[in-house]
């Protein structure tokens, strides 16, 4: 009876759960039906492919114990030793946790005794594989930050990692989960043996695996479905999922899989990023000096936007390739989650179907970067896009830098052109400009910097070939027909139809769940590519409208109440002009965050100056000498409380002529 207690009231994670409570009817009733609608889809494997996976996952586990035999007999080790040197294979990732879907790859990792060098895994074995006929499109990447030999295994997509461990032989009991095996291991070996020790650490960090996996399932396939599932673009990938879902597990130890998708986008839409996540505590001690996640030591971890970090040491940020762009949209898919979660226990007549809507990506631009990556061969082809495609999220970074451009959108999906002609590979960027008077926009040093990056990269590591290319250029929403086949486009214009109808203002203004909370006063916008990469804009405003201009070389952050978005009047009285900015919030809106840049004054207001203050209404006007001494600045007064409790107030600046 006491065990029983203190099962139920054990506390998993860094806090104590939120709630004990057991499942209604409704709960299991609504989680049977998300189970029938997976089974539907077809994500389950069949009992024949599930034995099949683990025959092949036995098959090469017998081929990694022949090999380090062999191995350590050509090593003049003596024979009845080298008898007993033997490796396994691990797995990790999707297959280890439970949730991976019909056809998917296998992440597994290879562990070797200490005589085992790296160099002879991608030379020896890698021959050894080439020499089986089950083996297929085998081939390595030696030089990756964490290195990796890609194959198809008798039909089974592979991915096999190399640690070498410090040991002389491999106990049979091996558990990775033990951090005394870290010591004296090279970075590479660590981060490889990573993968394994993760997974199994969120397996044993959360309160009941069933509930687990099948929220999990749905989580992934929303996030696929939803155009944000890609570690490598920017957005989080299948650990940093997991992550989170356990982490909603722990909070709710005996919830169902429907409460739990409830809770997961309750929870996430909520979070003050970046307040990192966590599983359990990190070790306060670091006993081999790893590199571990740390703001207070390392100063590049506190730039990090949406920190979710691993629970085994040493710990890292998974999610470290995440932009500000990447975070607003994923927050925005949080939000439109929660919603239709809300709608479906309310009893309202909707279906998870709904909630496993494809993105529809394509409509929610006007304005596009389409990324194209080619090669001579099919083998070349797959080499020269992954690494155009590792480099991708550098040019949306390079992109959020500029002023002009407010959300930079990767789409994680590629697109293949199979014209025989030209057959490439091609990616999306969808572009929504700040709403600025005459704005123009140069794309050529982004772009420019992005294909000498993935260039010089190429070079670097012997991968650029002859007839390898890739390209990057701006089209406008009209011009993708050009790019894409009509199928793509029509799907995309389908679903358009199916909700509400959006005006061109509506899709060009910011990214909210099925509404604006900024107005634009932008009427019309007329943007056209005024030479290579550059991009030129001219916007029209109504009457007694006009944007404030952007200063060059500023950073700004809008935690604030003025945004470039917002309407500014400007009214002339005499010598004074009186420029008055609109917060265009309803009650209870708050603006949102800008990017995080800050915004620096190389000025400061001189305390000397005379500044006379005049209350109208909700506006005040703070008028003060236009002749400043060098240095100086006109000092600006916001009314109302403070920017994080703002509503629909105004500030006004007045400068004597």
């Amino acid at each position: 009876m006491a065990s029983d207690s203190s099962k139920e009231t054990r506390t998993y994670g860094v806090t104590s759960a939120l709630s004990h409570a057991q499942p209604k009817d409704k709960d299991i009733e609504l989680t049977k039906k998300l189970e029938t609608y997976l089974v539907r889809l077809g994500i389950y494997e069949t009992d024949d492919e599930l034995q099949h996976r683990i025959a092949v996952l036995a098959a090469l586990n017998n081929l990694v114990k022949d090999w380090i035999v062999k191995f350590s007999t050509e090593k003049k080790m003596p024979e009845l030793v080298a008898s007993k040197m033997s490796g396994k294979v691990y797995t990790f990732g999707s297959y280890r946790l439970g949730v991976h879907t019909k056809g998917a790859d296998i992440d597994t990792l290879c562990v070797a005794p200490r005589h085992v060098e790296r160099s002879d895994f991608f030379d020896s074995f890698q021959k050894m594989l080439r020499e089986r006929k089950e083996v297929k499109d085998l081939r390595a990447v030696e030089d990756a930050y964490v290195p990796v030999m890609k194959m198809v295994f008798d039909g089974v997509e592979i991915d096999l990692l190399f640690a070498r461990l410090a040991l002389q032989e491999l106990p049979l009991d091996l558990d990775l989960r033990d951090d005394s095996l870290l010591k004296n291991l090279d970075p590479r070996c660590v981060r490889s043996l990573n993968g394994c020790r993760v997974t199994d650490e969120i397996l044993h960090l959360v309160p009941q695996r069933e509930n687990f996996k099948l929220t999990l399932r749905a989580v992934k396939l929303w996030a696929k479905r939803r155009g944000i599932y890609s570690n490598v673009l920017g957005f989080l990938g299948g650990v940093s999922w997991a992550m989170l879902v356990a982490r909603i597990c722990q909070l709710y130890p005996n919830a169902v899989a429907s409460t739990l998708i409830q809770k997961f986008f309750f929870v996430f839409k909520t979070w003050h990023w970046p307040k990192p996540l966590l599983l359990k505590q990190p070790a306060q001690d670091n006993p081999y000096g790893l590199n571990v996640w740390d703001p207070r030591v390392n100063p590049s971890d506190r730039y990090h936007v949406m920190p979710i970090i691993t629970p085994a040491y040493p710990q890292q940020n998974s999610t470290f390739n995440v932009s500000y762009s990447t975070l607003g949209v994923i927050k925005e898919e949080f939000e439109k989650g929660f919603v239709f979660m809300e709608k479906l226990f309310s009893g309202s007549e909707c279906n998870w179907e709904e909630l496993f809507e494809p993105v529809n990506f394509f409509n929610k631009y006007r304005h596009y970067i389409a990324i194209s990556a080619s090669a001579k061969t099919e083998i070349e082809q797959l080499e020269w896009v992954g690494l155009v495609e590792s480099k991708i999220r550098l040019l949306v970074n390079s992109l959020e830098q500029s002023e002009e451009i407010k959300v930079a959108h990767v789409n994680p999906k590629q697109y293949p052109k199979t014209d025989e002609s030209d057959p490439k590979t091609l990616w999306f960027i969808g572009l929504e400009f700040e709403k600025l008077e005459h704005l123009k926009v140069d794309l050529t040093f982004a772009i420019q910097s992005f294909v000498n990056t993935v260039q010089r990269q190429g070079l670097q590591s012997a991968r650029l070939k002859e007839g390898m290319l890739v390209d990057a250029k701006h089209v406008k929403k009209k011009q993708l027909g050009e790019l894409l086949p009509p199928d793509v486009l029509r799907v995309s214009k389908k679903r358009s139809s199916q909700g509400a109808r959006k005006t061109v203002q509506d899709l060009d203004s910011s990214h909210q769940s099925g509404e604006d909370v900024v107005k634009s006063s932008c009427s019309t916008c007329r943007l056209e590519l005024s030479g290579p990469g550059t991009l030129s804009a001219d916007s029209s405003f109504v009457d007694g409208e006009q944007q404030l201009p952007v200063r060059k070389g500023r950073q700004r952050s809008y935690s604030g109440s003025t945004s470039p978005s917002k309407r500014v009047k400007t009214e002339q009285r005499g010598d004074a002009k009186a420029v008055t900015t609109d917060s265009g919030f309803a009650d209870g809106e708050q603006p949102p965050v800008r990017k995080g840049r800050p915004r620096s004054y190389s000025g400061s207001t001189s305390p000397g100056k005379r500044v006379k203050t005049e209350q109208r209404g909700d506006t005040k006007t703070v008028t003060a000498p236009a002749k400043l001494e060098r240095g100086e600045m006109i000092m600006m007064k916001t009314t109302g409380p403070p920017p994080h409790g703002m509503n629909t107030q105004q500030s006004s600046v007045t400068a004597a002529k």
